[in-house]
């Protein structure tokens, strides 16, 4: 499984590295739209209150091909307390005695002097009552920049959320793995909500700025120490 997520990212990080020769139709999409809008080479969308951006998204299926395909699944903003992103809605399932695991990949880059530091997810499953089925979301956060796993989620039918801290960065790599084991009577998942929280970063100049400021009072400090002895 590490291997297979070494993987992706690799695949990923390279994705990233040719946004320059995005095609000539690529660019920011708008909310809601379906994941094969988001799948066109450079396309992006950009939502929350920072706001950030969402881009290189990727999508598979294990057995290839299995449904909901990928202009079957809906792609809206989802805000939640201080938490803001995206939701996936799709009828994402796997029929009486069927095995099926499903990939979605995408970057998420906070704005210039921002960086994000911690993730939200959270789903709606969907398996009937009696059923041997099971559902189960695994998902790993990288830095995009250095490969760097920053930490895991993992959600299944008796923990539909999960929150993570991180060290924060400007942009992470989102890999989700759906496991959908449908057993006696199948089982799915309709709604994956992913949410974010970021926070500024003083700008150099801003940095300098304290620093002057620091030394200054600390000088004013000693002169007015000398006064008073004096």
């Amino acid at each position: 499984m590490k291997r297979r997520f070494l993987f992706r990212a690799i695949a990923v990080a390279m994705l990233v590295g040719g946004m320059c020769a995005a095609d000539a139709r690529a660019g920011q999409v708008s909310l809601p739209t379906t994941l094969d809008q988001l799948l066109i080479p450079g396309n992006f969308v950009v939502t929350g209150r920072e706001p950030d951006t969402f881009s290189n998204f990727t999508y598979g299926t294990t057995p290839a091909g299995s449904p909901p395909a990928a202009a079957d699944v809906g792609v809206a903003a989802f805000t939640v307390g201080p938490e803001d992103g995206i939701t996936f809605k799709g009828a994402f399932q796997a029929g009486p005695g069927a095995v099926v695991d499903y990939q979605i990949d995408y970057v998420v880059t906070a704005p210039a002097n921002f960086k994000i530091f911690d993730a939200l997810a959270s789903a709606t499953f969907n398996i009937p009552q009696g059923s041997t089925g099971t559902v189960s979301i695994g998902e790993s956060i990288f830095d995009a920049s250095t490969g760097l796993l920053l930490g895991q989620l993992q959600l299944d039918g008796t923990h539909p959320s999960q929150i993570i801290n991180f060290t924060g960065v400007q942009s992470i790599l989102v890999q989700k793995d759906i496991l959908i084991n449908g057993g006696s009577l199948g089982a799915g998942v309709s709604f994956i909500n992913q949410g974010f929280s970021s926070t500024g970063v003083p700008e150099p100049a801003s940095w300098a700025l304290l620093g002057i400021g620091m030394t200054g009072f600390l000088a004013f400090r000693r002169f007015f120490k000398k006064t008073s002895v004096a």
